[in-house]
């Protein structure tokens, strides 16, 4: 088994690309999938296609944490490549549904697997030898992101002209072929020594989450996670209503906004992070990244011509450099065994964004849109969550100043010169 690091690393790039492109693959035909299973126009489908994102982010909030201890105990490789053939087998049951239940039923298979991310990222904290390599690695995913989210749809869009079928099979081949590949030459990251047992008390979801208050120090970086990807909803949940709404903007005009996004997105962690973050280090990356986040949701809210957008994600898109820092810092305080189990929190914490973000972003836009609200003002919730990314400034920062004078050996993790050795956990 070839056993070379960048080669793991690079399967579990791939792995991650794949689950973006996955859902991009198919988000041209799914309006019109489900408008043709429901019997109904394309617009009143939009509320079904509502509730197959809502129960795939509620399954995956209710199974992240188990597939997190799963890999914990039993290593990272079978669990990944679980998580692989069942989204091979739920974009199958997409392309042959031949009612909307099906599309539910494969929706929440998804979820189930889909926690594929958090054992990814536990992977890459296991084969990452210190905080700089582990920077650059978690900076990975959001090129995976990136990446995929202008793959996907485009890639989508042309293998519909085959047929509304088409992209789903497309999906399941990716990622069984991927499953395939990942069983002949992905070596396990962790090793046995570092295994610990299943338990449930930590598996469940909001046990999980008890798992990042044992350390103070924990939780609040944890709460600051949460709110830069709840403020981060204030796009990804309704970038395509505003700027429709805001500039008249076609779907095709959405369309090439989404794709520069993930060309900025892509091009700031696989690049600007690798480069970047080891210079100024994990404090100052967080500090710069969140300022530049809450400056392009700002700057959104009060755009007034559609060419604005795109140059204000200019800043937005290079806020990413805070993300793989801060998780850095985060799985800095946990040793090995737990790594696993601090994902799964993480991804917990995220599926909870992805929950209640959309419906809070999508309720002020349309409140301050309306007749009833005492000022019109559509970029409400832009405001919201710049908001969320201020405040999230200013838990890391006391937190952070606090480890610095209270725990001292923290301080390598901080700045991002060093691995953090024989954390106490508390």
């Amino acid at each position: 088994m070839y056993t070379s690091k960048k080669a793991a690393i690079s399967f579990i790039f791939v792995t991650l690309l794949i689950d973006v492109m996955g859902w991009g693959l198919i988000i041209p035909v799914m309006a019109d999938l489900i408008a043709q299973l429901k019997h109904i126009p394309v617009n009143q489908a939009s509320t079904y296609g509502a509730l197959l994102l809502s129960v795939f982010a509620i399954t995956q909030f209710l199974f992240a944490p188990v597939i997190g201890n799963l890999s914990d105990k039993y290593g990272r490789r079978p669990v990944l490549l679980l998580s692989l053939l069942g989204f091979g087998l739920d974009y199958i049951i997409l392309a042959l549904a031949p009612a909307y239940g099906w599309l539910f039923a494969g929706r929440i298979i998804a979820g189930i697997t889909g926690a594929s991310f958090t054992t990814a990222t536990a992977y890459i904290a296991d084969v990452s030898t210190d905080e700089t390599s582990r920077a650059k690695n978690f900076g990975m995913i959001g090129a995976a992101f990136g990446l995929g989210f202008v793959l996907g749809p485009a890639l989508g869009a042309f293998l519909a002209s085959w047929g509304i079928r088409a992209p789903f099979y497309a999906a399941a081949v990716l990622c069984l072929v991927n499953c395939l590949y990942g069983y002949f030459f992905l070596p396990e990251s962790l090793s046995k020594e570092n295994r610990r047992p299943f338990d449930w008390r930590r598996a469940n979801p909001f046990g999980s989450l008890k798992f990042l208050t044992r350390h103070p120090e924990i939780g609040g970086l944890a709460l600051s996670f949460f709110l830069i990807y709840l403020g981060a909803q204030a796009v990804q949940g309704n970038w395509n209503f505003f700027t429709i709404y805001r500039f008249n903007w076609s779907e095709k005009m959405v369309g090439i906004s989404l794709a520069v996004v993930g060309v900025l997105v892509g091009a700031v962690q696989a690049g600007l992070t690798r480069v970047v973050n080891p210079k100024l280090g994990n404090e100052k990356s967080i500090y710069l990244g969140l300022s530049l986040y809450t400056l392009g949701l700002i700057l959104f809210a009060f755009a007034t011509q559609g060419w604005m957008m795109f140059v204000f994600l200019v800043p937005y898109c290079l806020g990413g450099i805070c993300g793989p820092s801060l998780q850095s810092v985060i799985s800095g305080h946990v040793p090995p065994n737990q790594q696993g189990e601090l994902q799964g929190a993480l991804t917990s914490l995220m599926s909870l964004t992805t929950i209640i973000g959309p419906l809070m972003m999508s309720t002020t836009f349309a409140y301050f849109t309306s007749d009833k609200a005492p000022f019109h003002f559509p970029g409400m919730h832009f405001l919201i969550g710049g908001a969320c990314m201020l405040l999230s400034i200013i838990i890391t920062n006391k937190v952070l100043t606090r480890e610095k004078k209270v725990r001292p050996e923290l301080l390598d993790v901080i700045k991002g010169g060093g691995e953090l050795k024989d954390a106490p956990m508390h």
